[in-house]
């Protein structure tokens, strides 16, 4: 298998720098790679590239089943070709392609991480989880974040393996989001307990920590596949909330533990969304529509206005199908831009 240093020897240039009708050259991340068949039966590779600047459709024509073996379906690989406008958007063409394995200083290049400062946002998440008025819930939050080896996991973890926050300290960043969220929703309905609400947006994706791997492209771990983060966190908090009982002998609300697995559950909002219990409390409703909310919004401001060169506008209207929000072909301009 080559090695990155002698796969890529020209100055680094990003998904985001490249115009179109340019050359280009590299490694990069590939993931969802597929032997697709044109209309006349002629098998081509179809797949996604991306770097820490983005991710850009790509195609090679014309590719041999053969060697379309020898290429990770998620991975690293060097490329070249040429960029071509295509309906309103970039994408690569390739004409060369081969599996590599980057060194520790490429991947700097490759994977993403969020612009903001882990540390800045930790403390943040901090500051709001010092607002609870509950003392078991002031106790469950203290129990968390003094678990170095589980926050030290948090302030690294990805939000998603593809869809949205998906770079280095993306959990840390959605859960943030979340609670400033909550910040302003929650004192629209008063009856609403803002204590269940901002821990159980807290809590709701740190079983992520345990289903992912990000020490190269973005995978999901054994237990991942297995058991997944919306169980997983359920069984996280079981064990804490035991720990804070038996060990520190602090007294729990009879359904508190309950209400806040139910909202780990149920996040998701539907079984056909991977969720456990369809949300049956004010709590859990609110939880699930926010998670959504920020979600889905990632997820189209990224495909319709994403950071991007001036010559990367090519000036259509609409983006591609989004497969996360239902196969919708989102409008781009700023209405009023």
């Amino acid at each position: 298998m080559p090695t990155a240093p002698t796969a890529s020897a020209k100055p680094r240039r990003y998904i985001r720098e490249i115009a179109p009708n340019e050359r280009f050259e590299g490694v990069f991340c590939i993931a969802n790679a597929q032997l697709a068949v044109t209309k006349n039966g002629d098998p081509y590779l179809a797949c996604l590239l991306s770097d820490k600047s983005g991710q850009t459709p790509a195609r090679r024509w014309n590719m041999p089943p053969e060697q379309f073996k020898t290429l990770p379906n998620e991975g690293f690989v060097w490329a070249e070709g040429r960029t071509q406008p295509f309906k309103g958007e970039v994408q690569f063409i390739i004409d060369n392609i081969e599996r590599v394995e980057p060194t520790p200083d490429m991947l700097r290049d490759l994977i993403p991480s969020s612009a903001r400062d882990p540390e800045e946002m930790f403390a943040e998440l901090k500051a709001t989880l010092g607002t609870l008025q509950h003392p078991a819930m002031k106790a469950l939050a203290d129990a968390y974040l003094t678990d170095e080896h589980l926050m030290g996991l948090f302030k690294q973890a990805p939000a998603a393996k593809m869809m949205h926050h998906a770079y280095l300290g993306g959990l840390l960043e959605h859960t943030l989001n979340l609670l400033r969220l909550a910040d302003v929703v929650c004192p629209l309905y008063p009856k609403i307990s803002r204590d269940i609400v901002v821990m159980g947006l807290f809590l709701h994706d740190l079983g992520k920590t345990r289903e992912l791997n990000w020490d190269g492209v973005f995978t999901y771990t054994d237990r991942g596949e297995l058991v997944g983060h919306i169980v997983e966190g359920a069984i996280m908090l079981h064990d804490k909330v035991e720990t804070l009982r038996r060990g520190a002998g602090v007294r729990f609300p009879k359904h508190a533990l309950t209400v806040l697995q139910h909202i780990i559950l149920s996040h998701h909002g539907e079984p056909e969304f991977g969720a456990a219990k369809v949300p049956s409390t004010p709590e859990a409703i609110l939880v699930s529509m926010l998670d959504n909310l920020d979600a889905k919004t990632t997820i189209a401001l990224n495909a319709a206005r994403p950071d991007r060169a001036a010559g990367m506008d090519l000036g259509g209207n609409f983006t591609e199908k989004q497969w996360a929000l239902d196969n919708t072909k989102l409008f781009k301009p700023d209405p009023l831009g």
